[in-house]
């Protein structure tokens, strides 16, 4: 692979989500991600299954694509002494390990930055300070999410507290290796799940913050742009979202109502979130009376933001290209989500490594950092490293 982090090394000692979502832009950019597992379970999520592929979970593989696999105990102290080695020549690390862990085990921030001053290092944790364990359910909780989602209390589906700490910590470490190519001086990172969930709750924590008043849960409806919601249809639901006074205009004129735009309660915004309950009521008696691919049809020509309520699978097979397609060592022809951006300079069609099995480039890797076949041997015997062995499935033509 090329592009913008093109020789740029990472060692990545992160797992479950965050890091490892971090790792993959970066991967995707160019960078060079080593992925250092556990020798016996690696990452968390191989086990978070079913669905498998290949033997190889799918959550696994939703993540870790671009990267080699570094099968390494790195609480053995053999093991230890390869992941300093490896720091040491990393232009970034990157870690989620427990409070103290990283320290006990010779890699952590200050132990790293002595033998490699230029260093960008990222921690991530589950909160600020890193003094308590945190998964993303917990997260949301406690950061209000499930508070204003749904039926309140409510999880979202995904879990969107790892994603956003993931896109945090790829931005503060691109602009930590600027610096780094700059001025030649490293950086710590510092992102909690926490503090990216509640930066992630933009006008609705503002508004908290403006009104001194607690953010309501007004589920698949908007606290302060109306309308803006769910509606059902003669077949099913479609979502409108009318942002403007202009597409409030165009909405009532495609549905045939263009007596509610002189209608003074609902002619700006603040009338129409003020009076929401009697808008809506004349809305969803209009919506009723016809199917959804028509008032989306209808919608669409008037330039009002609209659409079918779907499933994830339908979503993707309708969404146009936005899957890529690779060739796995055991689970053969492998499709997966493209990152949400592309890049001028960065070909689409380019070549991606396919999710890593575990320790399938431990002896690559170990070569790359100096260490000899008698001492591969040495850790292999001690236990403190995994090669994968596997054949690599032929692709499969289509029919």
């Amino acid at each position: 692979m090329t592009g913008p982090l093109d020789g740029i090394r990472i060692a990545d000692f992160s797992r479950v989500l965050a890091g490892p979502y971090a790792t993959m832009v970066l991967a995707e950019l160019g960078a060079d991600v080593i992925k250092v597992e556990h020798p016996e379970h690696g990452d968390d999520t191989r086990a978070w299954g079913p669905p498998y592929a290949g033997g190889e979970a799918a959550y696994y593989l939703a993540v870790n694509r671009g990267k080699r696999s570094l099968a390494l105990d790195v609480k053995h102290p053999f093991g230890r002494e390869v992941a300093q080695r490896l720091c040491a020549e990393a232009d970034v690390v990157i870690e989620n390990f427990r409070p103290g862990v990283a320290e006990r085990l010779g890699i952590g921030y200050e132990a790293v930055r002595q033998a490699n001053p230029g260093v960008v290092y990222c921690s991530i944790t589950g909160f600020p300070g890193g003094d308590r364990p945190g998964f993303d359910a917990t997260i949301q909780a406690e950061s209000g999410y499930m508070h204003i989602t749904g039926e309140s209390p409510s999880k979202v589906g995904v879990a969107i507290t790892d994603v956003l700490a993931g896109l945090n910590a790829a931005v503060a470490i691109l602009g930590a290796l600027h610096r780094q190519a700059t001025r030649g001086q490293g950086e710590l990172v510092e992102v909690s799940l926490l503090g990216s969930a509640l930066s992630g709750l933009v006008n609705v924590a503002q508004s908290a913050l403006v009104s001194g008043e607690e953010a309501l849960a007004y589920g698949n409806a908007h606290p302060t742009v109306v309308p803006y919601q769910a509606f059902e249809a003669a077949d099913g639901r479609l979502m409108v979202a009318a942002g403007n006074d202009r597409l409030f205009r165009a909405l009532c004129a495609a549905i045939g109502r263009d007596d509610l735009t002189g209608d003074a309660r609902f002619r700006t915004n603040d009338g129409r979130v003020r009076e929401r309950d009697a808008l809506v009521a004349e809305l969803g008696a209009v919506f009723a009376t016809r199917t959804v691919d028509e008032w989306i049809a209808r919608l669409d020509a008037a330039g009002v933001p609209s659409g079918r309520i779907r499933g994830v699978l339908d979503a993707i097979r309708t969404a146009g290209d936005v899957t890529l397609r690779l060739q796995h060592p055991t689970a053969g022809p492998l499709e997966l989500i493209r990152t949400g951006f592309t890049l001028e300079s960065v070909s689409a069609d380019r070549d991606i490594a396919p999710p890593p099995l575990l320790g399938q480039h431990t002896r690559e890797l170990l070569a790359e950092l100096g260490i000899t076949d008698d001492r591969i041997a040495l850790l292999r015997q001690a236990g403190a490293i995994h090669q994968a062995v596997h054949s690599v499935r032929p692709p499969v033509e289509p029919a």
